[in-house]
């Protein structure tokens, strides 16, 4: 069988085929809407799946996502290794819950094992979808064309107002320096507000990015520890694990 992404992007199919891709779509968003139901308030870090354990950029990620965990978070990645493995990884260390939505790939990327639940997707617009839905804020590390698609991807729905006053932190800021320029040029330009900007952060500091999605995520939206809704036997549905 055909790569599914592949097949989707080769033009007309055949009525069957076509019929088939729109199934398996829906499939994968209802696995991963009954899945990810019961997972709290989340913040999704993005980032690349390249960076091995000791390098400076997976100590941060996974500094930051011990301390996502204590602010009450369920940490969201791609479910993958590298940065995705690293944020995964510091949410279980500190108690928190770990979430995945991995991608099926031609070399086949499996799940890392800081996870305590994840959804397995054929298309990558599936995943995006479910990386951004139940998210309150954006952490984004540095990272490879995933990452920038990704975060191009919430700064386009904050911009359309299609999600709203949703923080974004750009952790690594030498890394993100000439994206920041390319963003400052497209301002100047007039494509771009600098008010669509004001949500974003860019920092080294863990303890900042903390601050800003205290402000703009915890207070902003109102969370508070609370119990989510319960899962339904009846429904074949199943809790979260419980820490």
């Amino acid at each position: 069988m055909p790569e599914p992404d592949r097949t989707l992007l080769e033009g007309p199919q055949s009525r069957a085929r076509e019929l088939m891709m729109v199934l398996r779509a829906g499939r994968d968003f209802i696995r991963g809407f009954r899945a990810l139901h019961f997972i709290g308030a989340c913040v999704t870090v993005f980032g690349s799946a390249r960076f091995a354990e000791h390098h400076r950029y997976y100590v941060l990620a996974r500094e930051m996502g011990g301390a996502l965990a204590k602010m009450g978070f369920t940490v969201m990645t791609g479910g993958g290794p590298g940065i995705m493995e690293a944020a995964n990884r510091g949410a279980r260390e500190a108690g928190g819950l770990s979430v995945g939505c991995n991608i099926k790939l031609p070399l086949e990327q499996g799940h890392n094992p800081y996870l305590d639940l994840w959804v397995d997707c054929h298309y990558f617009f599936v995943r995006k979808v479910l990386l951004l839905k139940y998210s309150y804020a954006f952490v984004v590390m540095p990272g490879g064309l995933g990452t920038l698609d990704e975060l191009s991807e919430a700064l386009t729905l904050i911009q359309t107002r299609k999600i709203l006053q949703f923080p974004i932190v750009l952790m690594g800021r030498d890394y993100w320096a000439p994206f920041l320029a390319m963003l400052r040029t497209m301002v100047e330009a007039g494509t771009m507000s600098a008010t669509d900007l004001d949500l974003m952060l860019v920092t080294d500091s863990v303890p900042d990015a903390v601050a800003h999605l205290e402000q703009y995520a915890v207070q902003h939206f109102g969370l508070k520890r609370r119990q989510g809704p319960r899962a339904s036997r009846w429904l074949g549905e199943k809790p979260m694990p419980k820490r």
